[in-house]
């Protein structure tokens, strides 16, 4: 059923759109950008070990795969979605502090269960309140969203500092002031209304329209971003407890850590110059092979005495396995995929995409218990799977992009 027309208040621009909006983005990834790179360290700081950390990691996951595409579909049908964006920021602030709870393995789970349902639609809700704005009124999503990356950084080094003076103790604390931040940030979010269509990961806009993108292209294709994504899994929940167990410092894990976030923005800066007239497999298949390099040359670093000048290095790739991932998957969406199913093809990539990561995240506290760095090389084969789908794809591939 179509969404009702927009009222005459909806067509009149709130006061400050842009900057409401990139005081949202800005808090919204500060919590992000403190819980990927330093909860681990906290779980292990608590006595959990790599088998309970994974499990701890990637049960969420899992979960919000399917909880996210419901909440933002009820944030569709509230009557504004600024609204919904409050109450879910409200209620991830009145869990976190499940983390002040004594640590154990149950209350620390179940805490991470129940607060990623609540937590990960934070993001699409945003996106969608942003977009709004771009159809209805002309803005620029890109001067509103590069706070979020800006902030994102922030948080990676200024988290490490942190921790370096104050000790991993600090994550739940600065995980609950920032999503404070973000409360506040939230009841100042412009009021849009409905939107005209559903958002991104509407679960509504996946049950009509997905059977249509039941085709080979579209699913060999999102099957292999999602695997080559996936690879990155032992990166994201052991890279910074391994960092720590051969003595790098806090304050150069988040260093660290922002450096691969710098090289992603580079490539999203430039990718337009070095690529545009690249085919949409070549760009992926150029990422999945940086991916391969990436895990191939990890375990090697330390050992051979390349030091952490060699981390930053092959931190750089992060622009080639993640940012030719993400523009690569939207590039293929925007060149096969009609507008009125873009919402349902996000959907399913998301899917893909969680699914996968939550299973490798899983089996990679076993692989760090028991290969410690050179679980990296693991993820190679995870790679190589992913690369074989986008070539399966390559060979279906349309003869020309889909107009309109």
């Amino acid at each position: 059923m179509p969404l009702p027309p927009l009222s005459p208040e909806q067509l009149v621009k709130p006061s400050r759109f842009e900057l409401r909006m990139s005081l949202i983005f800005g808090t919204l990834f500060i919590s992000l950008g403190t819980h990927l790179p330093y909860f681990p360290l906290w779980l292990q700081a608590k006595g959990f070990h790599a088998e309970q950390i994974a499990v701890i990691l990637a049960a969420p996951m899992f979960l919000r795969v399917v909880t996210t595409p419901l909440l933002t579909t009820l944030a569709d049908r509230a009557r504004d979605r600024a609204d919904v964006y409050v109450v879910l920021v409200a209620a991830s602030l009145l869990l976190s502090a499940g983390y002040f709870l004594t640590p154990t393995y149950a209350t620390v789970l179940a805490v991470s269960l129940v607060l990623t349902i609540v937590w990960t639609p934070h993001s699409p809700i945003a996106d969608s309140l942003a977009l709004s704005g771009v159809r209805r009124f002309g803005a620029n999503y890109a001067s509103m969203r590069k706070w979020g990356s800006i902030c994102y950084l922030v948080a990676n080094v200024a988290g490490g500092f942190i921790l370096a003076a104050s000790g991993p103790g600090a994550v739940p604390v600065i995980i609950f002031l920032a999503l404070g931040a973000a409360l506040i940030a939230g009841l100042l979010a412009p009021r849009m209304g409905r939107p005209r269509k559903a958002s991104p990961l509407s679960a509504v806009e996946i049950q009509h329209a997905a059977p249509s993108l039941f085709n080979a292209y579209f699913l060999s294709f999102t099957l292999g971003v999602g695997i080559i994504t996936a690879s990155h899994a032992f990166l994201y929940g052991f890279v910074s407890i391994y960092w720590k167990s051969i003595g790098i410092s806090d304050s150069v894990v988040g260093l660290l850590w922002a450096w691969g976030v710098v090289s992603e923005v580079c490539m999203f800066l430039f990718f337009n110059r070095i690529f545009a007239s690249v085919s949409v497999v070549k760009v992926m298949v150029i990422a999945g092979v940086g991916s391969v390099v990436r895990w191939i040359i990890f375990p090697l670093i330390w050992p051979l005495g390349l030091g952490i000048a060699g981390f930053f290095a092959v931190q750089s790739l992060h622009s080639v396995s993640v940012a030719m991932v993400l523009i690569g998957l939207q590039k293929m969406i925007g060149e096969t995929v009609s507008e009125e199913r873009t919402g349902a093809a996000q959907g399913i990539a998301y899917f893909f995409n969680g699914f996968f990561m939550a299973a490798v995240t899983l089996v990679s506290g076993p692989l760090y218990d028991r290969l410690g760095v050179d679980g990296f090389l693991a993820m190679i084969p995870i790679a190589i799977v992913g690369l074989m789908l986008i070539g399966f794809a390559a060979r279906s591939a349309p003869q020309s992009p889909v107009r309109g």
